[in-house]
């Protein structure tokens, strides 16, 4: 499978940003879906495209644990202040869509496979 950027993900899906501006040029070869923290700390793949609706700082621990190369925030789930900042400070870019978690991660598994 490629490798896409971030900045990609967020321009071809039409996602939005919320956090992470400098690290848009971190590659991601495949979606992960799930919600359940503990189960995302152990099973999500390195340089993977995290789609979920959890928008808080125990997220962007768990991202920098996984080291996934983003969170997508799927339903239009909002990303609280404190979450915002710790992405930022940490390198870890949040998109936002609006989209359902499965729609979300089809759009992005379509950019993988295209």
């Amino acid at each position: 499978m490629k490798k896409i950027t971030v900045r990609q993900i967020l321009e071809e899906c039409g996602f939005s940003l919320l956090a992470g501006a400098g690290a848009l040029d971190r590659q991601a070869d495949r979606v992960f879906c799930c919600d359940l923290l503990s189960f995302v700390m152990g099973r999500a793949p390195a340089d993977s495209a995290w789609v979920t609706v959890m928008g808080n700082v125990n997220a962007i621990a768990v991202a920098v644990l996984a080291d996934t190369a983003c969170i997508v925030l799927a339903e239009g789930a909002a990303l609280d202040e404190e979450a915002r900042s710790r992405a930022d400070g940490q390198g870890v870019p949040v998109l936002g869509s609006a989209q359902p978690i499965f729609d979300t991660g089809l759009l992005i598994q379509r950019l993988l496979e295209d």
